[in-house]
């Protein structure tokens, strides 16, 4: 896999969810955690460094400064030290949303910067980091960071958004777990 220059990765790793009954990003997904087939998927589209917001899950991470405040602390936070690993330009994305595939994402890449998203999601972003209003309060709304980094909307295709909003309780898992393909779906029942 060949990195593309500047760009970085940050998934957000939010820690335990009462609906799902434990922490998504250690959720296992055809025989992988969830923070790992993330972490993966930004890797294939040449993101590095990868840095989680949220918790140390064996891989580089910032601790998110406000976790109760909602993602925004967070992001910043993970902004500042891809920043610092000389990245320009990052792709956020959300440990719950661990069956993205790279065709599924590449499409944000491509948007000019500052940025893009899908139209009714908020993740997965692509983003300059220059664009990010690192003043903003950390118990922002996350629409509010994207709107001011002026990130666009792309329309996002039916058969995508299942798996651009991720699972988030038990029945999304279970729909999800049924898309991966057999060979790595057989270990979750």
């Amino acid at each position: 896999m060949s990195t593309v220059p500047g760009l970085g990765a940050i998934i957000l790793a939010g820690g335990g969810s009462s609906r799902m009954g434990a922490d998504k990003a250690l959720q296992d997904w055809g025989g992988r955690r969830a923070v790992d087939r993330v972490a993966d998927l930004a890797r294939a589209l040449g993101a590095a460094p990868v840095i989680v917001s949220g918790g140390d899950y064996g891989l580089p991470f910032v601790p998110d400064p406000a976790p109760q405040a909602g993602p925004v602390a967070g992001v910043l936070a993970a902004a500042l030290a891809l920043r610092e690993a000389g990245a320009t330009r990052a792709l956020v994305l959300a440990v719950d949303a661990p069956t993205l595939r790279p065709a599924d994402v590449a499409p944000l890449l491509a948007a000019p910067a500052p940025g893009a998203a899908y139209d009714g999601f908020h993740l997965p972003v692509a983003v300059d980091l220059a664009a990010l209003d690192a003043g903003m309060a950390g118990d922002a709304p996350l629409h509010r960071l994207l709107a001011a980094a002026g990130v666009v909307r792309l329309p996002c295709p039916a058969d995508l958004q299942p798996r651009v909003r991720g699972a988030n309780t038990p029945q999304e898992r279970a729909a999800l777990l049924d898309d991966l393909p057999p060979e790595q779906s057989s270990q979750d029942r």
